[in-house]
């Protein structure tokens, strides 16, 4: 099964290499990305997380989706001391950063409900895998056409955070200023829901993130600086 959508501001492509999956398992994966960028996106004026960010009163309580999302920034924003914040001042709420690898990692787990063991789902360059091994590009930070690594996955997830898509978009909370000294920063962990969050959270607290990202148990790192140095842990499966 292959299937390749635009959601939620990009490409997402789907594999599936089990023959006895139903097509409608893609069919569920889709469309939950697509309620996630109804419900999720800080761009639309209606959204439930846009709602939320002005304050204002809802019908009902938060959904348990959001008060999962909101727990998963709290506890970013108290691990980084802060450099991770997704409530800045003169800011919109945001989290997008850990929206993305959480509902992806949401989407795998409907594809192993439906069946599926060997999967392959890519949402941007941000991987969620099953069945391995697979090979998942890490892009070179400076040249587009270049890869600067390759890792193997098996089970889990790959996410990279850095400038070279969307310029120095990162603020580190602590400051108020844009996170200048990585270029990029990439997290093999054990879902893509963790490694998307830790990659943008090390990524906000500049050089100190890559020991506190590597310091965290199950996820693996590999980092450019701002000087073009790599580095990456020892424990790091590079094909």
């Amino acid at each position: 099964m292959r299937r390749v959508e635009h959601v939620m501001g990009f490409p997402v492509s789907l594999r599936v290499d089990d023959e006895d999956v139903p097509e409608r398992a893609a069919d569920a994966v889709f469309a939950w990305l697509r309620e996630v960028d109804e419900r999720f996106s800080p761009f639309k004026p209606d959204s439930e997380v846009s709602r939320h960010g002005r304050g204002e009163p809802a019908p009902h309580e938060p959904s348990a989706d959001l008060v999962e999302v909101l727990d998963l920034c709290e506890h970013y924003r108290l691990a980084t001391d802060g450099a991770f914040d997704v409530r800045l001042p003169g800011r919109a709420f945001d989290p997008c950063a850990v929206v993305k690898g959480w509902s992806m990692q949401r989407a795998a787990e409907l594809l192993r409900a439906a069946g599926a063991r060997r999967f392959c789902l890519n949402a941007g360059g941000d991987v969620v895998a099953s069945g391995g091994p697979w090979r998942v590009g890490i892009r070179h930070p400076e040249r587009a056409d270049k890869l600067c690594a390759t890792v193997e996955l098996t089970d889990g997830g790959v996410a990279t955070s850095g400038r070279y898509e969307r310029g120095d978009h990162i603020i580190d909370g602590r400051t108020g200023r844009p996170a200048t000294e990585l270029l990029s920063l990439t997290v093999v962990a054990t879902t893509l829901t963790e490694a998307d969050s830790v990659a943008t959270a090390a990524f906000a607290m500049g050089a100190d993130g890559i020991e506190w990202a590597a310091s965290l148990e199950g996820c693996e790192v590999f980092a450019v600086d701002a000087e073009g140095r790599v580095l990456r842990t020892a424990g790091l499966a590079l094909c």
